[in-house]
């Protein structure tokens, strides 16, 4: 019996899971995968619609209930945080009272952004506008917002549409914890007991290597789900979020995470987590 699987056709996921999916995996279940942007696996979590998901770490006080955190395949990293855009060049005292474009309000990203706003912006930001990825670029470069909170590939193509770096809020997490950027996570339905869960975390971790030891394997399935990005951009992609906490979140990853979501509860944007509720079995 197949397990269901969303996760996201970004370059990232695809390399990931390319050799899980297509059963290059030894022993490893087979996969029923859905392909869907993480604003709306977020929303799938918190449905309890899926075996496994990829989701932002910023909806798991809502749904570690029902789904355990796997120890890698998911998306930390150094120096690929998301950024604050604006069409010219300015400083963060000049968006108070601003509008600011996000992807959602349910992401490691406005996590981060929040964070920094509450020590860089006086009085803080005015209004925040939830928007499509896709749209939030063009948004700041025609002035229907004052910034644009963007992720993923922005960071490669954003002077393209003559945008400035108004803040990187990886740097900022980064300079105040020295800890990885925690982005985007795998979770697994905890009903399915704890062997199960244990070889879900072992084909997500093999499917990871064998990705590494054949880069050329996952190359068709990554440009077919890339949406028309730019091949060297999927590659910068890649090299950026797939790292050794992909592998495995190990000490460093477990902290950032933990780190995050206590000073995300602290200013009142999540639920507190229970002490134990990032544990894996075994």
């Amino acid at each position: 019996m197949s397990l269901r699987i969303a996760y996201s056709p970004c370059p990232n996921d695809t390399f990931v899971f390319h050799a899980w999916a297509h059963g290059l995996v030894p022993g490893a279940p087979e996969l029923d995968v859905t392909f869907a942007d993480i604003d709306i696996t977020n929303g799938m979590a918190e449905r309890g619609e899926s075996d496994i998901l990829k989701v932002s770490y910023a909806v798991l006080p809502w749904v570690l209930e029902e789904y355990a955190l796997l120890p890698c395949g998911g998306a930390l990293g150094r120096g690929c945080g998301p950024l604050v855009l604006t069409r010219e060049e300015s400083d963060p005292a000049r968006l108070a009272g601003g509008t600011v474009a996000v992807p959602s309000e349910r992401s490691t990203a406005y996590l981060l952004f929040r964070l920094w706003a509450a020590r860089a912006v006086p009085g803080g930001v005015g209004r925040i506008v939830v928007m499509p990825f896709h749209e939030i670029m063009p948004a700041v470069r025609d002035g229907g917002v004052d910034a644009g909170l963007v992720i993923h590939e922005a960071r490669f193509t954003y002077q393209e549409y003559g945008l400035h770096c108004l803040a990187d809020m990886g740097e900022a997490w980064e300079d105040e914890t020295g800890l990885p950027i925690p982005l985007g996570a795998i979770i697994a339905k905890r009903s399915l007991g704890e062997e199960r869960l244990v070889e879900l975390a072992e084909a997500a971790k093999a499917s990871v290597l064998l990705a590494w030891d054949d880069p050329e394997a996952s190359q068709a399935y990554v440009a077919e789900h890339a949406q028309e990005m730019d091949p060297s951009v999927a590659r910068q992609h890649i090299g950026l979020y797939v790292n050794e906490f992909t592998a495995d979140l190990g000490v460093d990853g477990y902290a950032a995470v933990r780190g995050l979501l206590t000073r995300a509860a602290a200013e009142g944007l999540v639920p507190p987590i229970k002490p134990d509720a990032l544990r894996f079995p075994g």
